[in-house]
């Protein structure tokens, strides 16, 4: 896997995956930033946040459960000292669906913690990391 960063200006950089997709970094205007991009640590949440669910769909579909979204909400606390780590993690899992097996949510959400999200084993070692989730039943009605 590569990446390549490239200073914009300030502190405003574009990164740019192997894969060839790009985003903007920048940092808030009282660091010499503009504002136009996601802060580096935001970067790495809302990535933990795509492994996890990325794998928790996977999971539950390979399940044969009639999953039809899956919103995750993190909430992180960091470290007051430098390097200011991550050092709480929760990560709630809002999951809708047809008839889901709450077990099998569970299960999912388990397996991507511990076995699958490199990302969040990765962070758990600096961090705390919890999880919960909620199940919403789909209705095709209005």
């Amino acid at each position: 896997m590569k990446a390549t960063i490239k200073w914009l200006d300030g502190v405003s950089f574009v990164g740019e995956s192997g894969s060839g997709h790009a985003v903007v970094l920048d940092g808030p205007p009282d660091a010499g930033g503009r504002n136009i991009g996601m802060r580096p640590m935001e970067m790495m949440l809302v990535g933990m946040g795509g492994c996890t669910a990325f794998d928790v769909v996977a999971i539950l579909r390979k399940a044969r459960q009639a999953v039809v979204d899956c919103r995750v909400e993190l909430d992180a606390e960091r470290a007051d000292a430098v390097p200011q780590v991550f050092t709480r993690i929760h990560v709630h899992f809002i999951v809708t669906g047809r008839a889901l097996n709450a077990a099998q949510v569970e299960r999912a959400v388990k397996l991507s913690a511990e076995k699958y999200c490199s990302a969040s084993i990765m962070l758990g070692r600096t961090a705390e990391i919890t999880h919960d989730f909620e199940i919403i039943e789909f209705s095709d009605a209005p």
